[in-house]
């Protein structure tokens, strides 16, 4: 009987490390057809709350100098916050969108 206490335990801490080792290895970034009013007030919104200082001219992450970049920091710096990554204008990405000196949260 212990045996399958072990099992059972063994078996419910896989589910927690694989589904957080899973929920760091998701980024939000912007959806390629957004529109860019939606991308915008997303961003001023995010930014008005936030600290967006990496998207920021002379920050890590400001170049390349685009909506969809700079929206795309926004959404993954809200996606690390609450876990959601709006659908609206939003994709998760299994691809780390950080280069060069630019990290994504």
């Amino acid at each position: 009987m212990a045996n399958s206490s072990v099992y059972v335990l063994g078996f419910l801490m896989c589910i927690f490390v694989c589904s957080t080792s899973e929920a760091q290895e998701t980024w939000c970034i912007a959806q390629g057809q957004a529109p860019d009013d939606k991308l915008q007030g997303f961003l001023d919104s995010t930014c008005g709350q936030n600290d967006c200082s990496a998207i920021q001219p002379g920050g890590s992450c400001y170049d390349p100098n685009t909506l969809q970049n700079h929206a795309s920091f926004a959404l993954d710096l809200v996606f690390r916050k609450t876990g959601d990554c709006n659908a609206d204008i939003g994709t998760p990405s299994v691809s780390d969108p950080s280069f060069g000196n630019c990290h994504y949260p």
